[in-house]
């Protein structure tokens, strides 16, 4: 599977959650310290302006939803669905392989073509989607093709860091790949076992 077909996979995977939170949730509490449901969502917004950027070769200054910013729900207005879908379909329009095969400056990854940071964030948008729908009580499993990859990935690059990811947790025993790679990501999940 392409970077590009992985990367819609799991866009589409957030869609869904996102679809399925009702308008009176958003400003509930996600399983991100100190972040609403709406601050996660803005969150990834931003992230998509920051690929729309990239992708585009124009400057990108706004740290309103960069990872640890506080309140990153203020990108989010009335439609949280809509707000979400534009912006990933701004990034998208832009996301040719031209535009993957840039190379481009990131504080944490260095000079890299845009498809390393575009890889980032298949599992950045895995642990969102888990972040949102967990606290939520909603049943949503992450897409069990793309957790193996985005599990190793992780492994590969050291994200604990203000801002990151959280201390590895242990998982509980019998425990499935997504609760194992959610559990690295210092998610703490009970569910999912088998």
């Amino acid at each position: 599977m392409d970077i590009k077909n992985r990367y819609t996979r799991a866009q589409d995977g957030f869609d869904r959650i996102v679809s399925a939170l009702p308008l009176d949730r958003w400003d509930d509490p996600s399983a991100c310290s100190e972040w609403s449901a709406r601050d996660v969502l803005g969150h990834v917004v931003w992230g998509q302006e920051l690929v729309r950027h990239l992708a585009t070769g124009q400057p990108f200054e706004s740290q309103v939803g960069a990872p640890g910013a506080p309140n990153p729900g203020q990108l989010i207005g009335a439609d949280p669905l809509g707000t979400w879908r534009a912006a990933r379909a701004a990034a998208d329009a832009v996301l040719t392989p031209a535009a993957l095969a840039r190379v481009v400056s990131l504080r944490a990854f260095g000079e890299v073509p845009l498809e390393a940071f575009v890889t980032a964030l298949v599992t950045d948008f895995l642990a969102h989607t888990w972040d949102i729908e967990y606290p939520a009580g909603l049943d949503v499993r992450l897409d069990p093709d793309l957790v193996p990859g985005c599990f190793a990935w992780s492994r590969q690059f050291e994200m604990r860091v203000p801002g990151g990811i959280g201390p590895e947790l242990t998982p509980p025993a019998g425990a499935d790949e997504q609760t194992r790679f959610l559990a690295y990501l210092g998610r703490g999940v009970t569910a999912a076992i088998g």
